[in-house]
């Protein structure tokens, strides 16, 4: 795809074609295991892209505040879920009231103390809230053991609220090798936790899991549902981990050469990108091979980024692009991206067609 000619740089650009065809692929696979998809809506923020998943099938939206669900809320989502540990201040507890009248809202719960706190400081209007309780599947970051389940679920219940089931977070799943791994462990926590739930008397209507490089690993069998979110645009780390293909990226950053950068002989070619951290985010994980990738130049990698500028190393013998010459650029992490702007380019076969806005950006409570 070419970069439109009234696109300046850098700008984030969405191929609307790519990005449908992302979403009606997961929307089928994921309904062809028996199970609801739920997407995560943290990635694209933008209330367009949900309209697109939920008229492929998706059950709700998966969000990460309180903030996020507002705006989804508000732009016609009916059934959110909250996949945090919420811990309510005055300011949040009337938000999630306000916004439990006008969506079905759950929640995620992950301490005795954390249900208890959030059903008293709730009230009346605990038992419109459903609490999933979150599993530790061997990421370590929120979560309780399996076996801790029932306690978690005991207290929320105490409390008023409603407890639906349980979910999990395979975010150990981004790395070369593990997305089989950690897809295994996420249906051996879920599996785990909802019996022990059971053996408590509680039902687990909801068993939560996936994330994009485990989601078509899940299997019906232990899960209800995967919430996984980078699907929907791809990312450099997703090709590097074999999750998509070249063809799968909805999302690239339009970026100039603006600068050729010395260097000594017999080394690669390097130039300079007029996009920098400030577009492209500076997320690297220890295995990624650079910054981002060029989408059309797959040889080609950002070794360094600063603020404004992006040092692209030319691995294919070939002379660097001339000054002027507009690429597209691949971020490492598409969530991080999106965040950093206001609204996105949607172009269709190298044509300019519409700018949707990022109106759930800076949404972090």
């Amino acid at each position: 795809m070419s970069i439109p000619t009234d696109i300046d740089t850098p700008e984030i650009l969405v191929d609307v074609d790519v990005l449908d065809r992302n979403i009606e692929r997961m929307a089928h696979a994921v309904q062809a295991k028996g199970l609801a998809l739920r997407p995560h809506a943290k990635t694209h923020k933008i209330p367009e892209v949900a309209a697109r998943q939920l008229a492929a099938g998706a059950a709700g939206l998966t969000v990460a505040t309180i903030g996020e669900g507002e705006v989804f809320a508000a732009g016609g989502v009916d059934n959110i879920f909250i996949a945090y540990p919420l811990w309510l201040s005055v300011q949040k507890v009337e938000r999630l009231r306000r916004l439990a009248e006008t969506a079905v809202i759950s929640v995620g719960v992950d301490s005795a103390a954390g249900a208890a706190m959030l059903g008293k400081s709730l009230g009346a209007a605990a038992s419109d809230i459903t609490v999933l309780v979150e599993i530790d599947s061997g990421h370590h970051r929120s979560g309780v053991l399996p076996e801790a389940a029932a306690t978690v679920a005991r207290a929320a219940a105490g409390a008023g609220l409603r407890v639906g089931g349980v979910f999990t977070f395979p975010g150990h799943s981004y790395a070369p090798g593990m997305p089989a791994e950690a897809a295994a462990q996420e249906q051996a926590a879920l599996k785990e936790a909802a019996g022990v739930l059971a053996g408590a008397g509680f039902e687990t209507a909801v068993r939560s899991g996936g994330s994009t490089p485990t989601a078509l690993l899940t299997q019906g069998s232990a899960a209800t549902e995967v919430r996984p979110g980078v699907y929907v645009f791809g990312d450099a780390q997703q090709f590097e981990l074999g999750r998509c293909a070249l063809e799968d990226i909805a999302l690239t950053v339009a970026a100039t050469v603006v600068s050729h950068h010395g260097t000594p002989a017999g080394t690669p070619a390097r130039f300079i990108l007029d996009a920098g951290s400030k577009i492209l985010g500076s997320d690297r994980p220890f295995w990624a091979t650079g910054y981002g990738r060029l989408i059309d130049h797959a040889d080609a990698r950002i070794t360094a980024l600063s603020e404004h500028h992006a040092t692209v190393e030319w691995n294919d013998g070939a002379p660097p692009p001339p000054l002027g010459t507009r690429l597209r650029v691949i971020p490492n992490h598409v969530c991080l991206a999106v965040n950093l702007v206001d609204e996105v380019a949607v172009v269709r076969q190298g044509r300019l067609v519409d700018r949707w806005t990022v109106a759930a950006r800076g949404k972090n409570k």
